[in-house]
């Protein structure tokens, strides 16, 4: 078995070759390790951006329906479109939309309505999130 003679001690290849082996696994586990956390990081930023996107989408799809149902309706709001909204209201799940909703929902005259409606149109607006 070949050796290696360093300062009068005698090394022996294979030992050498492990040790070289074992540091190397090491290192690579560090690299992976590093490179893990940083996908980690990469996937929860993801996450958010999905998150985001959907609560966005879900916004838009209900201010959509709500300009073609309640604010270019020529006649009475029939009640499946009615409940159509409230439900897409509700899908919200946005406490300050839903109170501004009901407001507007509860509003005894035209001028209070009109005020109203103007009120969840701002906050439906600052509800969008940019990425």
């Amino acid at each position: 078995m070949p050796h290696l003679a360093l300062n009068g001690k005698i090394i022996d290849f294979k030992k050498i070759f492990l040790i070289a082996v074992i540091l190397v696994l090491l290192a690579s586990n560090f690299v992976f390790l590093i490179k893990y956390s940083g996908l980690q990081k990469e996937l929860e930023r993801t996450k958010q951006t999905v998150k985001t996107q959907q609560i966005n989408d879900k916004v838009l799809k209900f201010t959509q329906l709500f300009i073609e149902e309640v604010l270019n309706a020529k006649e009475e709001i029939s009640f499946e479109d009615r409940l159509k909204l409230e439900n897409a209201i509700r899908d919200l799940q946005d406490e300050n939309i839903l109170s501004q909703w009901q407001k507007f929902v509860d509003s005894k005259t035209e001028e209070q309505a009109q005020k109203e409606v103007k009120a969840l149109l701002e906050i439906l607006v600052k509800n969008i999130k940019k990425q």
